[in-house]
């Protein structure tokens, strides 16, 4: 029988177990055996760079490393002086540091080289150090690429992007290399803004427009925890007249423009999809290891309670 919440099978000598006392031996090695230490000499770090740092990255990198079994560990930074973070990442070997806003441009000339979808789009939300040499990835786009594939949208749709940052070029990419041709950026920011359209080969417009567009993406923080909760980044016409929906924001994952989306009976591609499949990417760059779908699943479980 159990006691006290111990195992007990009424065999006791002197406060010792007797043999044969199985289940008391058992709770007895446990106890007298010291635990594996959480963070070890062996251990790696990795590591996330943002003005506003979440728990999402760390819960979900984390619960990952412990279904995997290795030995690593992630936090969450935020930094005043973005050439010391990186000379610290490049010094101390971090393996791996996720990056957000306001550091995917600023950090390009700290790294020694670009991966391919990242030199494309000028920007980096991924750094991998190999032995002291940094490369920046962006699975910003691969992210959305592979969701916008998934979702089967026909390239001859117009799409209408709200945004002109590092997150805004890795759509707009993704979107206008999975086919989509006909698009406009909305930006006020007109030099950033006719940047990014000319990158893509779309049109630029300072305010959203009258037009009709089939596909509407928010890359700008409207909606975003923090000040711009309660925004819309579109008027509900435009959504009314438009058949998907992108909104990049991750968190709050519900946000008022999915919502609006939502209740017009919309496509919708979340940020937290986004978010999710950009982490999966970097922790299998940081790692080598593939986890499966269900491992996957309860680490986002996790990260979202």
């Amino acid at each position: 029988m159990w006691r006290d919440g111990l195992p007990c099978t009424g065999h006791r000598v002197s406060g010792a177990a007797v043999v044969g006392d199985a289940p008391w031996s058992a709770y007895h090695r446990r106890m007298t055996t010291p635990p594996k230490p959480l963070i070890g000499r062996d251990t790696r770090l990795c590591m996330s760079l943002s003005a506003r740092p979440s728990n999402f990255g760390t819960r979900f990198h984390n619960r990952l490393y412990e279904l995997c079994g290795l030995d690593y560990v992630y936090k969450a930074f935020t930094t005043t002086d973005l050439p010391a973070a990186i000379g610290g990442i490049r010094a101390l070997g971090i393996r791996g540091c996720a990056i957000s806003m306001p550091f995917k441009e600023a950090v390009i000339p700290l790294l020694d080289r670009l991966e391919g979808s990242a030199a494309a789009i000028d920007s980096v939300n991924t750094i991998v150090n190999d032995d002291g040499r940094l490369t920046g990835y962006n699975t910003d786009y691969s992210a959305v690429r592979t969701l916008v594939e998934q979702a089967g949208i026909d390239p001859a749709a117009r799409v209408m992007l709200r945004g002109s940052g590092g997150m805004g070029k890795a759509v707009a990419t993704a979107l206008r290399d999975a086919g989509l041709t006909d698009g406009v950026i909305v930006a006020r920011n007109a030099e950033r803004g006719q940047a990014l359209a000319a990158s893509v080969g779309w049109r630029w417009a300072a305010e959203v427009a009258a037009e009709r567009a089939d596909l509407l993406a928010n890359v700008t923080p409207l909606g975003m925890e923090g000040a711009d909760a309660d925004a819309l980044a579109f008027p509900a016409e435009t959504i009314a007249a438009a058949g998907i929906v992108l909104d990049a924001v991750a968190l709050p994952p519900d946000t008022p423009l999915l919502r609006a989306a939502r209740a017009a009976g919309k496509t919708v591609i979340t940020g937290a999809a986004i978010g999710t499949l950009q982490a999966l990417e970097q922790f299998v760059l940081y790692t080598g290891v593939t986890p499966t779908p269900e491992q996957v699943a309860e680490a986002e479980r996790v990260a979202r309670g």
